[in-house]
């Protein structure tokens, strides 16, 4: 059995990390309500370009422009992985990471190469202790950025494709559903899917100045690093929210192991009190006999 001087030790360092793990909890809970702003304002946005987008493009012939066009061989898999800087957030990083690596081994099952690019920090650990290649990283930047880092990213995708050194880009990013709910979404940002999309809302007719091809080739650039940056903010605000329920998780279980160190501490002070009592009362006893 430990001394009562090690349980006392083990309590007051489980109070010390259960400081930690509220502070912690504090700042993600701070951090989410911004990111969850950002990303609720920034989606009816993102939405309404690509209704426009769809629209535009179900009015001339998908050859019109590079990015549009599908590839009639596809051999090379771009894969935009978008995951934290930090950890202490859960499973969130893990999942996400899952996720691409499930969506590179299905492509690779179906005869197709597969390469990266990683945002954060956490999914280029991973891919790197895989055999996939990373062909551009962006490590230590979702603690702050903004549109640039979207449309750095957005410039590589696109150059990409337009080289042929992918002949498809998915994006895979944690979607914030709830502040209980994050899960791995993946979508197909090149080339741009328009044929046999729903528009969402009421359907409204557009005139559009000048030709469409002209619109085109200005919105489909913007629509590729508009996606990167959803993916961005929707990671962002999913990673607060997984670490704030973490970090809440961790300081209910310092609270119990609190109460088992305490429980454990009571019991063996009296052990030591029952030991004392019966060395005295054999003392007394040896010295009347």
């Amino acid at each position: 059995m430990a001394s009562l001087r090690d349980i006392k030790n083990k309590i007051t360092g489980v109070k010390k990390t259960k400081q930690i793990t509220k502070a912690m909890n504090m700042v993600a809970s701070a951090k989410l309500r911004g990111a969850q702003n950002r990303i609720e304002r920034f989606r009816p946005y993102a939405d309404k370009f690509y209704d426009i987008l769809v629209d535009l493009a179900s009015r001339v012939e998908p050859g019109v422009h590079p990015l549009l066009a599908k590839r009639e061989v596809v051999q090379s898999i771009g894969i935009v992985l978008v995951t934290s800087d930090k950890g202490l957030c859960g499973s969130f990083n893990a999942n996400l990471c899952n996720a691409a690596l499930r969506l590179a081994q299905h492509k690779e099952a179906e005869g197709k190469t597969v390469k990266f690019i990683c945002i954060g920090k956490k999914g280029r650990d991973f891919i790197r202790k895989t055999p996939y290649e990373i062909v551009a990283q962006f490590p230590e930047h979702m603690n702050s950025f903004d549109f640039q880092l979207a449309s750095e990213a957005g410039n590589l995708v696109i150059e990409g494709y337009l080289s042929g050194l992918f002949d498809e880009v998915h994006i895979v990013y944690g979607k914030f559903v709830s502040l209980v709910k994050q899960e791995p979404a993946s979508a197909q940002i090149l080339p741009a899917q328009t044929e046999g999309v729903e528009v969402s809302g009421p359907q409204s007719e557009y005139i559009f100045e000048p030709s469409v091809e002209g619109l085109l080739a200005e919105l489909l650039p913007r629509y590729v690093k508009v996606q990167v940056y959803r993916g961005l903010l929707d990671t962002s605000a999913s990673e607060h929210a997984a670490r704030m329920t973490a970090m809440d998780n961790a300081t209910k279980n310092c609270d119990e192991m609190v109460g088992t160190l305490t429980l454990a501490f009571n019991k063996a002070r009296q052990a030591s009190i029952t030991t004392q009592l019966m060395d005295i009362v054999g003392g007394a006893e040896a010295l009347k006999g």
